[in-house]
């Protein structure tokens, strides 16, 4: 079965920057919940369901930004409460419960990114554009968990050594201190050695190549085209003026106009379409399956 992530990077790419970056610059109701529900299926999708503690907690930021903004936050005309002589709105609940939903909502959008995007696709993504920035990042990218591991051997080595101290404050302070010197050094060297590998090489003397095993397939033509078409509807609806909204003095109700409804239909869709996409090819394989 094949998953989302299966598709070229560019036609994964094309996706994100549609459904993800355009709805973070205004804040509207609809979209921010569409935005929060299609992250949150889009992360769940590509396995992030694993790790459920962290999810936990960040939809608990989402209802505690709905919570914390009237407290700090005192415009609107609904008055529920009055604390600490500061009134207490309606339209501060619901401008905090709106704008928290964007934030983690694109949060979760880049989670889901990051898990799919790994370093060999954004190699591949940035190569044909800018190959020595790609090589930078590549390169950073893999060195982030190097250093994570070698850090923590020589936590254990300076702790079999004895040098770890009785555990007070300023112990602590001066084995991490002696740690992070042992880093530095192991970096800078790591990094002489890897320049001198390249060079053995011959990086840089002559014409570069480039090698993928990524090739544009009849479903990534089909993903862009699908992915053009639902932006160019919600652009078009955007542009129109149907999702201006206003939280102050008093919140605008939902209206039924054609142009929110199509623009709200058409991202909605695209928001989804991971999800879509993985449920698609799951009836499909049970199909292929009973027929065996």
């Amino acid at each position: 079965m094949r998953e989302f992530d299966g598709y070229n990077p560019i036609s994964i790419f094309i996706y994100f920057a549609a459904a993800a970056i355009l709805p973070m610059f205004f804040l509207h109701p609809l979209t921010a919940a569409l935005m929060l529900s299609g992250g949150v299926g889009f992360f769940f999708s590509v396995g992030g369901w694993k790790s459920v503690k962290s999810n936990l907690f960040f939809m608990f930021l989402a209802l505690a930004g709905a919570f914390i903004n009237p407290l700090f936050n005192h415009n609107g005309a609904t008055v529920l409460f009055v604390l600490n002589d500061n009134p207490v709105t309606l339209e501060a609940f619901w401008y905090g419960l709106a704008s928290s939903a964007l934030i983690i909502g694109g949060i979760f959008w880049f989670r889901a990114f990051s898990k799919i995007m790994t370093s060999d696709k954004l190699l591949y993504l940035l190569g044909t554009f800018s190959p020595k920035i790609a090589l930078i990042i590549s390169m950073a990218l893999r060195y982030i968990p190097l250093f994570a591991v070698q850090a923590e051997k020589t936590s254990d080595a300076q702790k079999a050594l004895g040098l770890a101290g009785d555990g007070s404050v300023p112990e602590r302070l001066k084995s991490g201190i002696r740690v992070f010197s042992v880093m530095v050094t192991w970096t800078l060297e790591n990094g002489i050695v890897t320049a001198d590998s390249m060079e053995a090489r011959g990086y840089g003397s002559g014409k570069r190549t480039f090698f993928s095993v990524y090739r544009f397939h009849r479903r990534d033509y089909l993903l862009v085209g699908t992915t053009a078409a639902l932006f160019a509807v919600f652009a078009f609806c955007l542009a129109s003026g149907a999702f201006e909204f206003s939280f102050y003095p008093y919140t605008d109700a939902l209206n039924a106009d054609w142009r929110l409804l199509a623009g709200t239909a058409a991202y909605g869709l695209l928001a989804f379409l991971p999800v879509i996409i993985k449920g698609g090819e799951a009836v499909k394989w049970r199909y292929l399956r009973s027929e065996i």
